[in-house]
Parts: structure tokens; C-alpha cells; sequence
């Protein structure tokens, strides 16, 4: 299995980029906010989702192993296939993606190509308790340490601190979303305080 490719880049399609890695090419598809950090002759690493079928090998690029895990998260939902997943996240970066699901936001999960209105509730629906986890939970795999994977900054914190105070994942995750929607950037304190707030009203 191939988890990690750093190389040269080569060329870039509509939905892929020429990875060049010690003389050669891998085809890696890949997200469009992915695909735009990345110019023929930089260097770039990026995490790797292979799969295997009958016919193909088919390589999936993403910035960082965070994204990659959101990839498999989305096709545990029935209808959503590699492709809806990539346009998943073209239209909502992970953390919008995280709070989107957390507030049940169908409208922002189904401005992504492909993503009807049902599609989108599905998403939402079977998604809903399993996100939470994501945002709080760490891997240690091929090599990555879970800190590096783990997702960063004020709102995985506030989510964290609420799991300890005794709430569930899910009530933590929409409790944060919500604060985070109404006070835009704040700290870890402040969100914390405003999720405690909305929840005992």
C-alpha cells in the first residue's frame, strides 16, 4: 500500500497531478483546493488513499492526513463514491465540513457537485455521530504521530474540554459549531463559555 508520495510535480489536469518521484509519474486525483497549492517543478508530499479493483489502481492525493480520513469517512455513506467524496471537500474544507455535519447544515453540504438535497441529508444523517469522533481522535499510522493528525486550534480544544465535563461527542461537536457561528474567531475559553451557555438554555 502506498500512504505517503513526495516528489516533483510534473503536470497538472482538471482533477489530478503528475507526481514525479524518483523518475516516476504517479497520477494522483485530488481535490481542487489540494490541486491548487501545487505548480509544475515544486517540490510536494502528499498523503495517498489507493485503490485497488479489478481494473485499475487509483491514487487520491490530500494536504494532509486529516483530510484523507474526512475521504473515508464520506464513502461509509451509501451513494457517495470517490468522486462525491473529492467534491465533498473542494466545497467545504475539513473544518467546515466538521461543523457543517455538527449543525446538520444540509445547504452547505450540498453546494458540492453532485450532492442533491437527499444525498446531502444522507451525509448529514449517517454522519452526524461519527464525526465528532474524528475531530477528537488521533492515529499513529505510517509513520504520522496522532498530534500531527489530530485536528488543531481553539474549537478541537473547546470540543475536547466539553467531552471531559461529561457531554457527549455529538453534543460537545454542536455546542462548539454553534459558538463558533455565533462569536466567529474566539478562543478555546470563549467558545467553551458559549457552548455551556446554549446548551443550558
Amino acid at each position: 500500500m502506498i500512504g505517503k508520495l513526495a516528489g516533483i510535480v510534473d503536470t497538472l489536469g482538471p482533477d489530478h497531478v503528475i507526481l514525479d518521484v524518483g523518475g516516476v509519474g504517479y497520477l494522483v486525483h485530488c481535490a481542487a483546493p489540494t490541486l491548487a497549492k501545487l505548480h509544475p517543478g515544486i517540490s510536494a508530499a502528499l498523503m495517498i488513499e489507493m485503490r485497488v479493483t479489478d481494473e485499475t489502481i487509483r491514487l487520491f492525493g490530500f494536504s494532509d492526513a486529516e483530510e484523507r480520513e474526512w475521504f473515508r469517512l464520506l464513502q461509509t455513506v451509501q451513494n457517495v463514491g470517490a468522486r462525491v467524496a473529492l467534491n465533498v471537500l473542494a466545497a467545504l474544507p475539513t473544518r467546515e465540513l466538521a461543523r457543517a455535519i455538527a449543525l446538520s447544515d444540509k445547504a452547505a453540504v450540498g453546494r458540492a457537485q453532485g450532492v442533491g438535497p437527499k444525498l446531502a441529508t444522507r451525509i448529514v444523517t449517517e454522519l452526524k455521530d461519527k464525526a465528532p469522533s474524528l475531530m477528537l481522535r488521533g492515529h499513529a499510522e505510517e509513520g504520522v504521530t496522532a498530534a500531527a493528525v489530530a485536528p488543531r486550534g481553539p474549537e478541537a480544544d473547546a470540543v475536547a474540554a466539553l467531552v471531559k465535563l461529561g457531554y457527549s461527542s455529538t453534543e460537545a461537536a454542536e455546542a462548539v459549531a454553534r459558538a463558533a457561528r455565533h462569536l466567529g474567531e474566539a478562543t478555546a475559553d470563549a467558545l467553551i463559555r458559549e457552548g455551556l451557555r446554549a446548551m443550558a438554555r
